[in-house]
């Protein structure tokens, strides 16, 4: 899954493409290096980031959306506006991708009435502006993997209760969404104790600040010096059962995955 981001102020490549033309340009691009899926989003979420009204997501996804169900490959909407998703998805988009797991009013509707449509839920632990000042406390009861499956797996009853069919829907467990550097390496080490619920895990470390801090020596690391280990943590994601893989860098991490495909069909 490729990561178009069509903001000015993404964590990663914010601001990098101004016009509607180059951010098309770049998801062909993304494509030709090798992407199954491109998954557009027209507001940030990163940690510190404010909301912006529906209007100017709608502004800035549209132009490129329109060109990119064109394109015939599946396309993700990453959203959590019932407007926006369903605009989307009447534009033609295929996938919603929620970090607030469908949590918004009239968002599950939505989703409900376009049966065709992919779903992904996400585990986030308050809300983006705030969610690094106050990240998940430590529970003795489980630990950071029993509370976000306990998470996931409530809202995904709720949607398959309002008729969301259970092989349309897609977990992921929000590495950086309001937790602790510990607590994130916890997820991807125990990262097979998700796989017992059926649903296919979405794997989306890509030039997270957590990486940053453990390759870090004397100064930080900025996001678009993340590559090498972003496409580590992926390899050792999808050794542990993820089935979709959230990436900036599309070409290297298909590399590293044609590696680890080789070794293990050699290996078997």
């Amino acid at each position: 899954m490729g990561i178009v981001n069509l903001t000015p102020d993404s964590f990663s490549d914010g601001g990098q493409r101004t016009s509607d033309t180059e951010q098309i340009r770049f998801a062909e691009s993304l494509l030709k290096q090798g992407a199954d899926i491109l998954d557009l989003g027209a507001e940030s979420t990163r940690p510190g980031s404010t909301p912006v009204p529906a209007s100017v997501e709608l502004a800035r996804l549209a132009p490129v959306l329109r060109e990119a169900v064109r394109w015939n490959v599946p396309i993700s909407i990453d959203t959590y506006k019932p407007i926006v998703m369903q605009t989307a998805l009447d534009m033609g988009a295929d996938i919603i991708n929620d970090v607030w797991a469908l949590r918004h009013d009239g968002a599950v509707d939505v989703v409900a009435k376009h049966p065709s449509c992919g779903v992904c839920i996400m585990h986030m632990n308050g809300e983006p502006a705030t969610m690094q000042l106050n990240p998940m406390l430590p529970d003795r009861t489980g630990g950071v993997v029993t509370a976000v499956k306990d998470f996931l797996s409530e809202h995904s009853k709720n949607l398959t209760k309002h008729g969301v069919a259970k092989n349309r829907i897609v977990w992921d467990v929000g590495i950086g969404f309001g937790k602790t550097l510990e607590q994130n390496f916890e997820l991807l080490a125990k990262q097979a104790a998700f796989l017992s619920s059926g649903y296919p895990l979405l794997c989306a470390w890509s030039r997270k600040s957590s990486l940053g801090k453990v390759i870090s020596m004397d100064k930080a690391v900025p996001a678009s010096e993340r590559m090498v280990a972003s496409v580590a943590a992926v390899i050792l994601a999808v050794e542990r059962g993820a089935r979709l893989v959230r990436v900036h860098d599309i070409l290297a991490t298909r590399q590293a995955l044609q590696i680890w495909t080789a070794a293990k069909k050699s290996f078997d």
